[in-house]
C-alpha cells in the first residue's frame, strides 16, 4: 500500500509522463495548451497535497497542511497562463 504522503508526488510524475508523452511532436501552440490542461487538471491538486503534507511532517504540526490551500490556487493559476499562452499565441509561419 502506498503512503498517502508518497500518493500525491506519483500521481504528478505518472500524469506529467502522459502529458509528455502526449505532447512529443506538437506544435508549440499545442504544447501549451497541453500542459496548460495538464498542470490544472491532474498535476495541481497532488502536488499541493504532497507539499502540504511533506511541511506538515517537518515542522510536526498537522494545522501546517493548510499551506496547500495557498500552494493549490499558484499551482493552477501556471497552468492557466499555459492554457491561455497556448490559446492566443500565433501560429509561427516560416517565411523565405
Amino acid at each position: 500500500m502506498i503512503s498517502p504522503l508518497y500518493l500525491g508526488y506519483l500521481i504528478t510524475l505518472v500524469s506529467a509522463t502522459i502529458t509528455y508523452l502526449l505532447s512529443m511532436g506538437k506544435s508549440k501552440k499545442r504544447k501549451y495548451t497541453i500542459w496548460g490542461i495538464a498542470v490544472m487538471l491532474p498535476i495541481s491538486l497532488p502536488l499541493a497535497y504532497s507539499i502540504g503534507i511533506t511541511y506538515s511532517f517537518i515542522v510536526e504540526d498537522p494545522w501546517a497542511t493548510i499551506l496547500l490551500l495557498y500552494v493549490f490556487p499558484v499551482i493552477f493559476i501556471v497552468g492557466l497562463i499555459l492554457l491561455l499562452v497556448g490559446i492566443f499565441k500565433k501560429n509561427e509561419v516560416l517565411q523565405y
